[in-house]
């Protein structure tokens, strides 16, 4: 097989591996899939600034993320179905960030549950909540997920109303993947995913068994698209805050007066972020939004980002901007349907490589080190009104 390099490579791979239905769930945005796009391209469009005969001996990539140690500011996104790219994903996923030293995730909507991904890891990880109409079920899932251990959780802001991608509705996709001919066809071309798929978790692990008359996939599946809930107001954030008790990341931010409300309600981390381009097609870049986010909050909490990173390069110009962390979701999916456990290790392996060198050039030992004098010239990113 010729030599993963890149994370392009990852995403290569695993559309040759993946059913095109699920494939394509991760490699999409909602309508025209304008703001999937510039979320890459204004990454792109940042130069990053070449420093030469600077003493960069000694490099780190280490950090911090909410007070816990990281090996690179860089965490796993929450990302749904990501079981159906590999069997039991998640377990996979969340092992293979526990051994390289970054946080992982765990989405509502994931194949394995909390309890599964507890099983099989060592050390805490976040879990990640949609809420929903029904506010008995929140609270279950918020126990839950202190019982498992998590240490931090992820409060998804910007799904109130889901988002149309037009390559979901043209594949049928469904869990488990509606057998349509044309679905058939392609799972038969996929041997080893299908025969993976046989011997995995096949339904929504932190649903399944929890909720009343939702027995089977499809009602399960049904419920869960009845339960977004449009009327979230901040307020059920404060009681979210309340009944977790613990640290509270909220993610979908994309406006500096949401960061300073975020802020005031005592959150402890935000993550700038028009969920991968995936939800309000037309939105700015994540890149674009977050200089004046930086700017509205300073220091009363984290400022996150996440949205197009495809190499540790993007995660530079990020930190650039102030932010101190990211989070990666398509480049982690790709990974994991490309190679399962094995491909998410190198994918974090690529990044932190990455993001070592591009340093290195750019005249930085440690990632305190890195602002806005990392990036050459006037940048093209339109900062937006705060």
């Amino acid at each position: 097989m010729t030599p993963i390099t890149c994370v392009e490579d990852l995403r290569v791979l695993a559309k040759r591996r993946v059913p095109k239905a699920f494939y394509d769930y991760v490699d999409s945005g909602s309508y025209t899939e304008s703001t999937y796009r510039a979320n890459t391209a204004d990454l792109a469009a940042l130069k990053l600034r070449q420093r030469v005969a600077i003493d960069v001996d000694g490099r780190s990539t280490a950090s911090t993320m909410l007070g816990a140690p990281v090996t690179m500011p860089v965490a796993i996104a929450p990302t749904g179905l990501t079981g159906m790219q590999w069997a039991n994903g998640e377990i996979l996923g969340a092992r293979a960030a526990e051994r390289f030293g970054v946080p992982f995730t765990l989405s509502t909507v994931s194949i394995c549950s909390i309890e599964d991904v507890a099983r099989y890891t060592t050390k805490p990880f976040w879990f990640q909540l949609y809420v929903m109409r029904d506010r008995g079920f929140n609270a279950s899932l918020i126990e839950r997920a202190k019982a498992a251990g998590c240490s931090a959780l992820v409060v998804t802001l910007d799904l109130q109303i889901n988002g149309q991608r037009h390559k979901d509705l043209k594949n049928g996709m469904s869990v488990p993947p509606r057998m349509t001919l044309a679905n058939l066809l392609d799972i038969a071309t996929k041997p080893a995913w299908a025969w993976r798929a046989l011997h995995g978790a096949k339904t929504f692990g932190n649903l399944a068994g929890h909720i009343k008359g939702a027995d089977d996939v499809i009602t399960i599946s049904k419920w869960v698209a009845s339960q977004f809930d449009p009327s979230l107001d901040w307020d059920d954030i404060a009681e979210i805050r309340r009944q977790w008790g613990g640290k509270l990341i909220l993610k979908g931010i994309l406006d500096a007066d949401d960061a300073r409300i975020a802020a005031s309600i005592g959150a402890d981390a935000i993550v700038v972020s028009n969920h991968g381009g995936r939800q309000l097609d037309g939105a700015a870049s994540s890149i674009e939004a977050l200089p004046p986010i930086v700017d509205a909050v300073g220091d009363a909490l984290e400022v996150w980002f996440d949205g197009g990173i495809r190499s540790g390069q993007d995660v530079m110009k990020a930190l650039a901007l102030g932010a101190k962390g990211t989070l990666v979701g398509r480049a982690f999916m790709y990974a994991l349907g490309a190679m399962g456990e094995a491909g998410v290790t190198r994918m974090l392996e690529i990044l932190r490589a990455e993001l070592d060198v591009s340093m290195g050039l750019s005249g930085v030992r440690s990632i305190g080190e890195i602002g806005p004098h990392n990036l050459y010239g006037t940048t093209p990113i339109r900062s937006l009104q705060a």
